[in-house]
């Protein structure tokens, strides 16, 4: 038995993520005893244990582990080829262009070089619509393994680009934006230590992954929402400095000694065979 089924991966992937029964059929908008039927066949078909059931809940063997890790990649491929299939096609915006690509951005980053590549491509003959679709820290990655982008502008070290093909576009040094009123914002330069623990001024907290990292910061979800946070001497944060582009009159941007470059990647699928695709990436080497 080599072959499974997406409806298996996504009941499998439900129960995985979840450790319950319940809560992963309610998820799935169905019954508890036909999800269990649907697992207990699953692994028998495979020959394996998938998962350890007994009174204190659900856990993964090493088999289920394996199967969480290659299924969730395998889901992504599937919806990523049912997506990208369909913009080819137009089926996903009607009466718009067939030729387009989906290019994911970090908000607020690299704005100079978005619109130079944009700016640019938009001159080649035969270019594609682009649509820019913005994004949080970390999402780009996601965007290009579902389908939901065709390319990404990606920034190592934060992303990462493994399973991608790329192009080094640029590299910049990072700054902290501070409330513009605060006595750290006078300062001609700062260390990531100098940030890293102002009093009643945490460091903002981004999710990665879906989880954000442990301390006093505030959970923040979109670039609108650090601004006035900062802006109203609520957090600090550290970016790259091209971001000094959407800094507003109550920030202050400082530049930091220590902390490492930012290098911004063009990074796309590696089975691609777009020729749009392949003619911006063409375009941004150029820049």
């Amino acid at each position: 038995m080599d072959t499974l089924e997406t409806r298996e991966l996504r009941y499998f992937l439900a129960v995985a993520e979840e450790l319950h029964f319940g809560r992963a059929a309610e998820r799935l908008g169905m019954a508890q005893p036909p999800l269990s039927r649907a697992i207990q066949q699953l692994e028998r078909r495979l020959g394996v244990c998938l998962l350890k059931r007994n009174r204190r809940g659900v856990s993964l063997t090493g088999a289920g582990e394996m199967l969480l890790h290659e299924g969730r990649a395998a889901l992504d491929a599937t919806t990523a080829a049912a997506r990208r299939t369909r913009r080819a096609g137009g089926a996903d915006r009607p009466g718009s262009p067939r030729n387009h690509l989906v290019l994911a951005v970090k908000a607020g980053a690299s704005h100079e070089l978005l619109h130079k590549l944009l700016e640019a491509y938009a001159a080649e003959p035969d270019a594609a619509e682009i649509e820019v679709l913005p994004s949080g820290t970390c999402e780009q990655e996601a965007m290009l393994r579902d389908g939901r982008a065709d390319v990404a502008l990606m920034h190592a070290p934060f992303n990462s680009l493994a399973g991608f093909d790329s192009e080094e576009l640029m590299t910049e040094g990072q700054i902290a934006i501070l409330p513009a009123g605060h006595p750290l914002a006078a300062q001609r330069t700062l260390s990531l230590a100098d940030v890293s623990d102002i009093p009643g001024l945490p460091l903002a907290r981004w999710s990665r992954h879906g989880t954000y990292p442990p301390g006093p910061g505030p959970e923040i979800h979109d670039q609108t929402q650090l601004a006035q946070l900062i802006a109203l001497g609520r957090t600090v944060a550290v970016f790259p400095d091209s971001a000094r582009a959407w800094l507003w009159a109550e920030h202050t941007a400082v530049p930091l000694t220590d902390a490492p470059p930012v290098v911004t990647h063009i990074a796309w699928p590696a089975h691609s065979r777009s020729l749009a695709l392949a003619g911006l990436i063409r375009t941004a080497t150029r820049l």
